[in-house]
């Protein structure tokens, strides 16, 4: 008999929102570009250096606005790749009070053919 077949477990993802316990928006105003330009060196397959590398951010922590609602996503597996990298981050939320949420980002929605919703 063949074994039932596992779910493929997706990496958790926390959400830093640029709000504070209170209610109270998160200032400077761009502190999710400069958290998330911080974390820019932790990527999967480590730094590429060269003529064809250029400045983006690591997949593993991407500032967003969602909702209106500026924050940071941060994958999981950043505590893998570099788990005092992932340290800094959840401390910078917990020292500014920030809110934190599990969540997982969901692809947008792509427009059907034809103009259909």
């Amino acid at each position: 008999m063949s074994q039932p077949l596992k779910p493929i477990e997706k990496p958790r993802e926390v959400f830093i929102q640029g709000v504070t316990a209170d209610g109270r928006t998160f200032r400077p105003s761009d502190w999710a570009e400069r958290l998330a330009g911080a974390m820019s060196c932790f990527r999967p397959g480590g730094v590429r250096g060269g003529i064809g590398d250029y400045i983006g951010y690591s997949p593993l922590c991407v500032p967003r606005v969602i909702n209106g609602v500026k924050c940071v996503i941060v994958n999981e597996e950043l505590k893998k790749l570099e788990p005092m990298a992932w340290d800094f981050v959840m401390n910078f939320a917990r020292d500014n009070n920030l809110q934190v949420a599990e969540a997982c980002l969901l692809p947008e929605a792509r427009p059907k053919p034809g103009g259909a919703a």
